[in-house]
């Protein structure tokens, strides 16, 4: 058995919160004080690394602020049903006034094994035609539906692609079930994980009907919004700040989930912005990995000053023309991918891929 190795941490009246952390050499410690008693467990959590001295304490478990794993404050075990995922529990005691702690006493990490997330996978294209997934942004009651001129035309879009023989899908994201962004980047690029943290905790959430098609299916995707007050639809950005953790796999990793790949774009609405709607959503799906065809959108606006929107669902349903605008849309983000995927190259590295990967140097946790 091992000599203990009794370290000094400072004096009891340092440790009046329920949490602090604390360094020993290179060993990161969080120190509870629940109900006049202490516990010292690791630092780090056993998920992906977080910070478990930075969390918060919860009855008698300490709380990742990361992804809200929890610790028993003294034994380190996992919350009750997760025993078995244990983070390191020392030995302490108070001497005088000082609190001591021994190292030696260390219990063993132990990570419980879990079955991998479906979308844990590499990105591999099976053999087949080039497929096409639509994807709607638009938002309306399905009780009371009501006519989209962005959904009427991305049909036409992805129904031609079926009728050339491709294979076609749709995603209605106002069919699906799922939860904004929560902001795990903000708290760390690392607590920002792939697949997406809140797909990982939550089986319910619909999002990974969309990564699923997205980065192991579609060679093209078109994108469909409404203009809402010179913006893309909510349903877009609540999807968009989702897939952070697709380019996040770039700063991290160096991992591009995204390649040979080609985006399009279809907006209607009864305000005019089409040229900023647009370039926000070449700005992010370019920031992701995909490529663009010539003339990587179609769009249809009446302007400013039209607040006739009955004329507008009119023209939209009578325009032969913004169909065919569709269709060719497609053919030439097809013909794209279809130059993308002849090219017989394998896929490089992108060191200085994405611009938040430019210089980040990435820590894993310190070992125990």
């Amino acid at each position: 058995m091992s000599q203990p190795e009794w370290h000094d941490l400072g004096p009891v009246s340092s440790f009046t919160a329920p949490l602090t952390p604390v360094l020993v050499g290179r060993t990161k410690l969080a120190v509870t004080r629940v109900d006049g008693r202490f516990g010292v467990i690791s630092g780090v959590c056993n998920h992906v690394g977080g910070p478990l001295a930075e969390g918060r304490v919860d009855g008698e478990y300490v709380v990742c602020p990361w992804h809200n794993w929890r610790y028993h404050a003294r034994t380190g075990s996992g919350e009750p049903g997760f025993e078995d995922d244990r983070v390191p529990a020392y030995d302490v005691k108070v001497e005088g006034d000082r609190l001591l702690v021994d190292l030696a006493s260390a219990t063993k990490r132990h990570k419980a094994k879990h079955a991998k997330h479906p979308l844990d996978r590499d990105p591999v294209r099976e053999p087949g035609p080039v497929r096409v997934l639509g994807i709607s942004t638009t938002a309306m009651d399905p009780q009371n539906p009501r006519y989209s001129t962005s959904d009427a035309l991305l049909e036409a879009a992805v129904d031609h692609a079926s009728a050339r023989g491709l294979e076609g899908r749709m995603i209605r994201l106002g069919d699906l079930r799922f939860r904004p962004c929560e902001g795990y980047y903000s708290k760390s690029a690392r607590a920002c994980t792939w697949p997406c943290s809140i797909t990982q905790m939550d089986p319910s959430d619909q999002l990974d009907r969309v990564y699923e098609a997205m980065i192991f299916w579609a060679d093209v995707v078109v994108v469909s919004t409404p203009i809402r007050w010179g913006n893309a639809s909510a349903l877009y950005y609540k999807m968009v700040e989702r897939m952070n953790c697709v380019q996040n796999q770039m700063t991290l990793r160096q991992r591009a989930l995204i390649r040979k790949k080609a985006a399009a774009f279809i907006i209607t609405g009864g305000q005019d912005n089409i040229q900023a709607v647009a370039g926000q959503m070449l700005g992010f799906f370019a920031e992701i990995g995909f490529v663009f065809p010539p003339f990587p959108y179609v769009a249809h606006s009446r302007g400013w000053s039209a607040e006739d929107m009955e004329n507008n669902v009119r023209y939209v349903k009578n325009s032969g023309e913004l169909r065919d605008g569709a269709r060719a849309l497609v053919d030439r983000a097809v013909a794209m991918a279809e130059t993308l995927l002849r090219d017989p190259s394998e896929a490089a590295p992108m060191p200085r891929a994405g611009r938040k990967a430019d210089g980040l140097e990435h820590h894993g946790p310190v070992d125990e």
